[in-house]
């Protein structure tokens, strides 16, 4: 095995222990999404029903991509806290390769919310939604889901590494909540002023948002869309790999630099 799937595999058992001796902020975490799914699902759901489709249909696969979306803040505040408390100058005293400690930590969250992303799929399927796709199309769905959080969780960790304390990297992380608000995840975006319906479509969760409800078979691809949505799979694929292909380095590149 080589140093780095050895390291690589020691940094993502500490981060599952780590997730594991703080089970209440991971339940926390786990349980937003759900209870945004039955707070939008019946709250909002008469007032923004889809033409001809269920709401809460529709609302489950913007749901999973902002889920998804959720890597950036968790991977920034992770990353900030183990910078501010001396744990990366622990590890860079240590043989350990450098590109081992972020991308642990990155596959750590991927497995963490791949259990996390089943109790949302089971509280879908119990308020009506269902996959109405091929079983194909339902893993590529998954597939896609968890390509983009890893990347996302990339460009968080480099936002973690680079923030000057835990508070200020708290604070940007909460302040990523509103990238949702920006796509299709929770409405459609077809009636939307032109310079906005622009900016929420060429926001990747939209891609995403739009490649998952097309594999699982809840609506249909929207016409005159912007690239990305109009290419749902392909735009999602494209944006996750520019930004692991963009964040990941750089922060293997933060992380290797001493203070």
């Amino acid at each position: 095995m080589s140093a780095l799937a050895y390291d690589g595999l020691a940094m993502a058992g500490r981060q599952l222990r780590r997730v594991r001796n703080t089970p209440g902020l991971a339940i926390l975490t786990q349980l937003m999404p759900v209870n945004m799914l039955l707070f939008f699902g019946y709250v909002f759901g008469s007032a923004l029903a889809v033409p001809g489709r269920e709401y809460r249909s529709f609302l489950v696969p913007g749901l999973l991509a902002a889920t998804a979306a959720g890597g950036l803040m968790t991977g920034m505040f992770q990353a900030a806290q183990d910078t501010h408390r001396g744990v990366m100058d622990r590890f860079r005293t240590m043989p350990v390769s450098r590109a081992a400690v972020p991308l642990g930590q990155a596959v750590a969250d991927l497995l963490v919310t791949a259990v996390g992303t089943v109790p949302l799929l089971l509280t879908g399927l119990a308020v009506g939604w269902r996959i109405e796709g091929s079983a194909a199309g339902a893993a590529g769905a998954v597939g896609l889901l968890l390509l983009f959080r890893f990347a996302c969780t990339c460009a968080g960790i480099l936002l973690g590494l680079l923030s000057r304390s835990e508070e200020a990297a708290g604070q940007l992380g909460a302040a990523s909540f509103v990238l949702p608000l920006l796509s299709n995840a929770y409405i459609p975006t077809g009636n939307l002023p032109h310079w906005l319906r622009v900016l929420a479509e060429w926001n990747p969760i939209s891609a995403v948002t739009t490649a998952l409800r097309d594999l699982f078979g809840n609506a249909p691809v929207p016409a005159g869309a912007a690239w990305p949505v109009a290419h749902p799979v392909t735009g999602s694929l494209a944006w996750s790999l520019a930004l692991t292909a963009l964040f990941l380095p750089l922060a293997v590149r933060r992380y290797a630099r001493t203070e």
